[in-house]
């Protein structure tokens, strides 16, 4: 009589499966997440045009699983290496293989190369001539980008598609299909969901080694490493909030507090980064024009590097905004300005319109126009604006003292 499988058994029965392994879906319709490439390999696959390819993505987004079923669907024998472990003399055993089976019986041979990024030049180069005459379909897997890693030659050779990060909702209905009818607590879930950041792999790997899946239990397991913060609820956006007005505030070692707190909690580099741009431009503004150029390069900075190093940068944005000086002025300037947009129907002064297209002189554009380089400190007065508004109102605060000067030496003193 067949043994039945207990879904946490121990890593101590000599028939132990990880339960991330037993729950790889066998088929495209198990497989959770990826919608739009699954519409395309499954017209792939029913219309018989199945070509090499390469899956770029992060880490258990379902990479190997697919490569799996498309072997499994098509019923072609499916060969898996890892680049790093394997050579050029690896690959000519599995070409001569994959020739015997298309000769004798018609079979096609899928080769899965897992980290094929690490493959180099030659080996790389070496597979060119039979994924080009289909002896062999080449099904790749990275994390890295491939048009960075792998050789023009074999990229245009293949289709790359790009998996995205699994869903925190996608996350948790793999995990609901592992319980097997086992009760969780959904707080319990979402903590592993989010937790996950996306692999499937890490999520059940978690819920493997609970015996009843309650936040409890995930205290036991990872201690420290579980906080109130909480990417999907209010504490997020709480602290996302405190972070800000922190920075609007000029305390340093609040914004670097919350800077803190979000990264523990897991928080997306991007979300934290977008924040420190919106703060620079928003509450910093021309008071300190430099905020905004720091606080851009540190937000391509801290993706070119990522975790940890990329704490150190952002910190160095945000304290250098903490302690800038600040203005709103431009905020509302241009808020004032498309208040007015949506209710003043004008029209562009003569002088100010375009004079390239072929009527352009006949309706008189460009008449009058002075060109302010041509007078002297590159200025010249003339009407811009249809109407009389200052919507710009610069502040005494940091280098926007300057632009304040230079605006009411030639503007807004002679108006007055």
């Amino acid at each position: 009589m067949k043994r039945e499988i207990n879904l946490f058994e121990t890593a101590d029965d000599k028939n132990f499966q990880p339960l991330a392994e037993k729950m790889r879906p066998q088929n495209l319709t198990d497989f959770v997440g990826q919608e739009k490439i699954m519409r395309v390999l499954s017209k792939m696959i029913a219309e018989n045009r199945l070509r090499s390819m390469i899956f770029y993505g992060a880490p258990g987004t379902g990479k190997t699983t697919l490569a799996k079923i498309i072997a499994n669907t098509t019923q072609s024998n499916f060969v898996k290496i890892n680049a790093a472990l394997s050579g050029i003399k690896d690959l000519r055993e599995i070409v001569k293989d994959a020739e015997d089976l298309k000769n004798f019986y018609s079979r096609r041979t899928i080769l899965f190369i897992d980290e094929i990024h690490r493959f180099n030049k030659s080996q790389q180069d070496f597979l060119l001539p039979y994924v080009e005459d289909g002896r062999l379909i080449l099904i790749g897997a990275t994390t890295e980008n491939p048009f960075f890693e792998v050789n023009p030659a074999l990229l245009s050779r293949v289709k790359i598609i790009r998996l995205e990060k699994l869903t925190a909702a996608e996350i948790k209905k793999i995990l609901r299909r592992a319980l097997e009818g086992k009760t969780a607590e959904e707080s319990a879930l979402e903590i592993i969901a989010e937790f996950a950041d996306g692999d499937a792999r890490v999520a059940l790997n978690i819920l493997e080694q609970l015996e009843n899946v309650t936040v409890e239990n995930l205290r036991e397991i990872f201690g420290e490493k579980i906080r109130r913060y909480d990417k999907g609820g209010d504490n997020h956006y709480d602290t996302a909030s405190a972070f800000i007005k922190s920075m609007r505030g000029s305390d340093a070692d609040a914004a670097i507090f919350y800077l803190a707190k979000m990264l523990d909690g897991g928080e997306d580099l991007n979300f934290i980064a977008r924040r420190i741009v919106i703060c620079a431009a928003e509450d910093v503004g021309n008071a300190d024009p430099q905020a905004l150029i720091l606080a851009n390069a540190a937000a391509q900075a801290a993706q070119f590097v990522g975790l940890p190093e990329a704490r150190i940068i952002l910190a160095q944005a945000v304290t250098y905004i903490a302690g800038a000086p600040k203005s709103n002025a431009a905020y509302l300037a241009i808020d004032a300005a498309l208040a007015d947009v949506k209710k003043i129907d004008v029209e562009i002064p003569k002088h100010l319109r375009d004079t390239h297209y072929r009527s352009a002189k006949f309706f008189g554009n460009g008449e009058g126009y002075k060109y302010p380089h041509d007078f002297p400190e590159h200025f010249v007065k003339q009407q811009y604006l249809p109407f009389q508004k200052n919507y710009y109102q610069p502040t005494e605060n940091g280098y926007e003292a300057e632009i304040k000067k230079a605006l009411q030496r030639h503007w807004r003193e002679s108006a007055d």
